[in-house]
């Protein structure tokens, strides 16, 4: 009995201590390493609203980027071979999520799937007699709550190229790993305090209710597309979209909203140049 007991002890000391301590020595060195002027020139090229940030924000970004490339995998599928272009503009638009604030760099993220453009994902679901159904949709990403994220590689690459249209898959899938990290995916991310998920709840179920009552033929001015309307999941990834995207037209049109999710990520992407 006294073995198992300094056997729990040992474990316990190393996944609340020890783990964690290494974990940050880690980051640390990777933090410290030269950001690789190679990458700087993926920045500048590919993903053009990292000139539009701060100096300050550039370098946080560069060390979530270096951080998030030394820990996550990325697998090519059919066929594509992911190179440091891909891995450099997916990790600078997930990290760009991240900015001023806490964060575990997605923590429960091991894997990213690329796939060379859209692609066809089956689902499988049981049904009440036992049967089992499957079903086929073509997808621009999914995030998933066992650790991995799946994007097509053409639409992450258009999306950091432009933008300004809202409309962003890395964005998106990425609010979900946000989403998701209470074990959850149901559009109430963890936020600072307990006290700020009553105004949460109530800024964002009132323009979600507006968005689906467009969906029932109501003629609704909102710069948050249909999909928005699906679930509040979605409604929180699509509204994530819009704010870093078109955060000027978003202010406009639904202040309190911006108002949230500016307290969340805080930042403010309409002061950043354009």
């Amino acid at each position: 009995m006294k073995s198992i007991a300094i056997l729990i002890a040992a474990l316990l000391l190393y996944a609340f201590v020890l783990r964690p301590a290494r974990k940050r020595a880690c980051r640390t060195q990777l933090r410290a390493q030269p950001f690789p002027t190679a990458w700087s020139d993926i920045l500048k090229q590919s993903v053009p609203v990292f000139e539009d940030l701060p100096k300050e924000l550039q370098s946080q970004l560069q060390g979530h980027i270096l951080v998030f490339l030394g820990e996550k995998r990325f697998v090519g599928c059919e066929g594509l071979e992911v190179s440091d272009l891909m891995r450099v503009t997916v990790a600078a638009q997930a990290c760009l999520l991240l900015l001023n604030r806490e964060t575990s760099i997605y923590g429960g993220l091991s894997t990213i799937y690329l796939y060379p453009s859209a692609y066809v994902a089956t689902a499988r679901t049981q049904s009440g007699a036992g049967t089992e159904q499957v079903s086929r949709s073509v997808r621009l990403g999914e995030s998933w709550t066992r650790g991995s994220v799946v994007l097509s590689w053409s639409h992450s690459k258009s999306g950091a190229a432009n933008f300004d249209d809202g409309s962003n898959v890395v964005l998106h899938e990425f609010a979900h790993q946000l989403d998701q990290e209470d074990g959850d995916a149901d559009g109430a991310p963890q936020l600072r305090a307990p006290s700020c998920y009553r105004t949460w709840a109530a800024v964002l179920g009132s323009e979600f209710k507006r968005i689906q009552g467009r969906r029932e033929g109501r003629k609704i001015k909102s710069i948050i597309n249909d999909y928005g309307a699906t679930n509040p999941a979605e409604f929180f990834a699509v509204a994530t979209e819009n704010f870093f995207e078109r955060p000027v037209q978003f202010k406009r049109r639904h202040p309190e909203l911006y108002g949230q999710l500016a307290k969340y990520y805080q930042v403010n992407p309409g002061d950043w140049k354009r």
